[in-house]
């Protein structure tokens, strides 16, 4: 007998529904077809003792099951349930088989015939209501991100035999019921974090929010503990709310990426990833043999924070100069090419030289002749090049440390950062892709960052003063335009022009000796 049932396979953030073949038929053996890796082959014994312990029987005839489309790669093992399911449809031990083929099913089963979670139910969820399934079946700890979907009834399910119930009698379960947008709305504020903890570095915040203002990447550099890694914790609290659109897009790499948190429903604040400096070039990017999402995707919408900088390999740095400047990460394979979203906001970290106080106030630094400028060359030029703001940290006095006086909050800060973005949405909504000034190109950077006269007198002598590089001139009237925007000022004063200027410490000729 032949039953066909229907499960899904994610490949980069979307999911291709799979029909699951199975047949019974006379001679021995059971034989899975269509390209299965090891977990999925493995499957037939995590499925026989499923079956058995939950009062059923596994035939022992000959079972083929076919994965089509034969002709990709099906790896991992959320496909045992409906291979479980087709087994026990084909052998004649349901009552009504062809309802299989209404539902999407997956699950990984354990060997008592509890079904465990998967990853990706939110792009598999998407793609069954795309093609009309009646419904949607999948482990209980995956139903809340799956309910998510309109139009589309989840079941989430822990046992074999709920589900063998459930196609005998529909009233057995009800469709998981998630309020996407009362959930979302609720958390979006919630941070454990807040600016306000921040005793003193008022120029630092201010540097923080022109970042945030504006999408641009930074990089803090000061002694140890002066507050670098703490200060962008707390950038994530001053970005603007994701939007529902934003919202989902993050949910399915994190989905597909198996990191969202148990009866997780929809991220509703900006994702902050802080990989350790070992991090490999895959775990970064994204990559292996079935490729996942890496770090710069799971920090999509969000921020990338890079502590010790120069640390971390030069080849881990240099993969990132693509994604940077195109906002996504393209991966080849012999049989595949997929591509994942990579929006972030890179903010890196780093002493200013081996031991840590060059240019310290108090301390002496102890490096020998050279050793500051070749700590430095640790970081390649081009990366430095798509880095906007240099901002030097210094150390916190005691009488800011042990005031009693608060620091502005978050909230605050938020809306000032709120009220910019708004501007340049505004400004950029003709042009696609670009959504702040980080993001504009050199014809935009023509049309939107004029400069007085006075400007460009200013902007020629500190260029000629500073030896400030080339590659600072398009980065310095980006973040002068967000500072203009801040200010609610539709042209770019000469005082703008100089706060841009002060944030370019890394292109000056002589900085580190």
């Amino acid at each position: 007998m032949l039953v066909k049932t229907y499960g899904s396979a994610v490949y980069g953030v979307d999911a291709i529904t799979l029909t699951i073949e199975v047949n019974v038929s006379m001679g021995q053996q059971c034989f899975i077809v269509g390209l299965p890796d090891n977990a999925v082959k493995e499957s037939i014994q995590r499925i026989e003792s499923a079956i058995k312990n939950n009062g059923y029987e596994m035939p022992r005839t000959k079972v083929v099951v076919n994965l089509a489309p034969a002709d990709i790669k099906k790896s991992g093992s959320a496909l045992d349930l409906p291979i479980a399911l087709g087994i026990l449809g084909a052998s004649g031990q349901l009552d009504e088989p062809e309802k299989l083929a209404t539902y999407v099913i997956m699950g990984e089963l354990s060997l008592d015939g509890s079904i465990q979670p998967i990853k990706g139910a939110l792009p598999i969820a998407i793609q069954a209501r795309k093609e009309g399934f009646a419904g949607f079946i999948v482990p209980a700890a995956n139903a809340r991100e799956a309910g998510m979907v309109n139009n589309l009834p989840v079941y989430g399910v822990s046992q074999l035999n709920e589900v063998i119930d459930f196609l005998n009698n529909p009233d057995v379960l009800r469709p998981v019921i998630v309020n996407t947008r009362e959930e979302f709305f609720a958390d979006q504020y919630v941070f454990e974090q807040d600016f306000s903890d921040v005793k003193g570095q008022e120029n630092i915040k201010r540097a923080l929010e022109i970042a945030a203002a504006g999408s641009h990447n930074a990089i803090l550099i000061g002694p140890p503990g002066a507050g670098k890694t703490m200060l962008a914790k707390r950038l994530p609290t001053i970005l603007p709310p994701l939007s529902l659109q934003e919202a989902l897009e993050t949910t399915k790499i994190h989905s597909v990426a198996g990191k969202l948190p148990e009866n997780c429903s929809l991220i509703s604040k900006r994702p902050y990833r802080s990989p350790h400096h070992t991090v490999s070039d895959a775990a970064l990017v994204g990559g292996g043999s079935m490729p996942q999402p890496g770090e710069i995707s799971l920090a999509h919408n969000g921020v990338l924070f890079l502590d010790e900088l120069p640390e971390f390999k030069r080849t881990v740095l240099e993969v990132m100069r693509q994604p940077m400047e195109e906002r996504k990460v393209s991966i080849s394979r012999t049989r595949l090419a997929l591509d994942f979203p990579a929006n972030f906001m890179l903010i890196a970290s780093m002493n200013p030289c081996p031991c840590g106080f060059y240019n310290h106030p108090d301390k002496e630094c102890t490096c020998g002749p050279g050793v500051v400028q070749k700590y430095l060359n640790k970081i390649s030029g081009p990366l430095l090049d798509r880095i906007d703001l240099h901002v030097e940290v210094t150390p916190v006095p005691f009488a800011q440390l042990s005031a009693a006086q608060k620091s502005e909050d978050s909230a605050a800060i938020r809306e000032r950062v709120i009220r910019a973005r708004e501007i340049q949405t505004e400004r950029y909504q003709s042009y696609d892709g670009v959504y702040a000034n980080a993001h504009i190109n050199s014809q935009l950077l023509r049309d939107y960052c004029r400069i007085s006269t006075i400007g460009e007198n200013l902007l020629k002598r500190a260029m000629e003063k500073l030896n400030l590089s080339a590659r600072a001139y398009d980065r310095i009237l980006k973040v002068s335009r967000t500072i203009a925007d801040l200010a609610g000022s539709a042209d770019i004063q000469p005082e703008h022009l100089a706060e841009a200027i002060h944030y370019r410490s890394l292109d000056r000729e002589g900085w580190a000796g």
